[in-house]
């Protein structure tokens, strides 16, 4: 099968970008080739970057480019802010085209709440009505789409997601000068919904409970956005009492870099405000951390399956649980065997296999013996 990807790729700093490399990776396991096209200053074989998010002709741009490329089916991964001004309507262009053309087409969508305002339901009845298949990561945002849009509930399909099949680096602690220490991982682009600066205010408690702990804070600002939170999220880290147990990395980390910072961490803080799913969450059952998070109904959901954290929902429940996670052995190894026994299901390629199935039943051939043949 051929398949064309639309989407933002690396390296392009988005958290649909990664998604996307580790999810064409293991759908080009199963031996179909796959193609992306994306935005501008995406790279690698098979990707075309072919459009801006300020771009007027987007819709236009996409299908030119995707339609001559003549994939057995597009899919689509949407966010709002990924297809232009006004909540990415111009997506709804390209969808009707493909539609015109009997191009197949699949939708993912990362971002979809339980309510839906006026502007999200205008966009996702476009969308779910001219897809041939929608796909969202939880159970609920599934609940959502058949309450908001029934006539298409035979289009919606629930698939998590991916977790990478990963290696602790050896000696993480050592190469980042942290031998002896308990390590609380903040990791991440900066952002105030994420919620760090709770984990930041709270931390000098920590240390007076526990003086061998250090909070590693890993990440960096997406672009320009957010110039002021990042001003206060760093004033409160250097006028922190327990600034001599603070260590900031900061950057686009590499893989392996980024392997290593994780494999460091005893436990992971995700006080997040708002959001559906979390790629750094599934980054943390890769490599087996632990983790404290809100009660976020994705991030309930996750824990309620893979029972590898603890939902805190006050600075005093955060606290309780990060020190409970780092001083209990017994406890914390617990929730690491969890999240080893627990995430087998959510391997890369089972969720490939998953996306298969999908693409199975909006591909049609005209002949039921055929059998796509592709030699990388």
């Amino acid at each position: 099968m051929r398949v064309c990807f639309v989407s933002t790729y690396p390296p392009i700093e988005c958290g649909i970008a990664s998604y996307t490399g580790y999810l064409t990776d293991a759908v080009q396991h199963y031996g179909d080739e796959v193609i992306i096209v994306s935005q501008n200053g995406a790279k690698g074989d098979n990707v075309f970057p072919v459009y801006s998010p300020l771009d007027n002709d987007i819709a236009t741009k996409l299908f030119h480019i995707s339609s001559k490329l003549t994939p057995d089916v597009i899919h689509i991964q949407h966010d709002y802010n990924l297809y232009g001004a006004d909540s990415g309507v111009q997506l709804l262009d390209f969808l009707y085209r493909c539609k015109i053309a009997q191009l197949p087409t699949v939708t993912t969508l990362h971002t979809l709440y339980e309510d839906l305002d006026r502007t999200q339901r205008i966009i996702l009845d476009g969308i779910t009505t001219t897809s041939d298949a929608v796909i969202v990561h939880e159970d609920y945002q599934k609940n959502t789409l058949e309450r908001y849009f029934p006539l298409n509930r035979d289009k919606y399909s629930v698939i998590p997601h991916g977790v990478r099949i990963a290696k602790k680096v050896p000696d993480a602690k050592k190469l980042l000068g942290l031998e002896g220490k308990k390590v609380i991982l903040l990791s991440g682009y900066f952002r105030p919904s994420k919620g760090f600066h709770r984990i930041v205010k709270i931390f000098p408690e920590i240390v007076n409970k526990m003086d061998d702990v250090v909070l590693l804070v890993s990440g960096k600002m997406r672009g320009l956005e957010f110039g002021e939170y990042r001003k206060y999220f760093f004033d409160l880290i250097n006028s922190s009492p327990a600034i001599d147990n603070i260590m900031v990395l900061s950057g686009q980390f590499p893989q392996h870099t980024f392997d290593t910072i994780m494999s460091a961490a005893d436990v992971l803080a995700l006080p997040y405000e708002i959001g559906a799913q979390s790629g750094i969450l599934a980054q943390s059952v890769a490599f087996d951390v632990p983790v404290v998070l809100s009660p976020l109904k994705s991030f309930a959901n996750w824990n309620k399956t893979v029972k590898g954290g603890v939902i805190a929902e006050t600075d005093e429940e955060y606290k309780e649980a990060i020190i409970k996670i780092l001083s209990d052995d017994d406890f914390r190894s617990r929730l690491i065997n969890n999240l080893t026994l627990n995430k087998t299901p959510l391997l890369w390629p089972e969720i490939a296999t998953k996306h298969q199935q999908v693409y199975g039943q909006v591909v049609k051939t005209l002949f039921t013996g055929s059998r796509y043949f592709y030699n990388k």
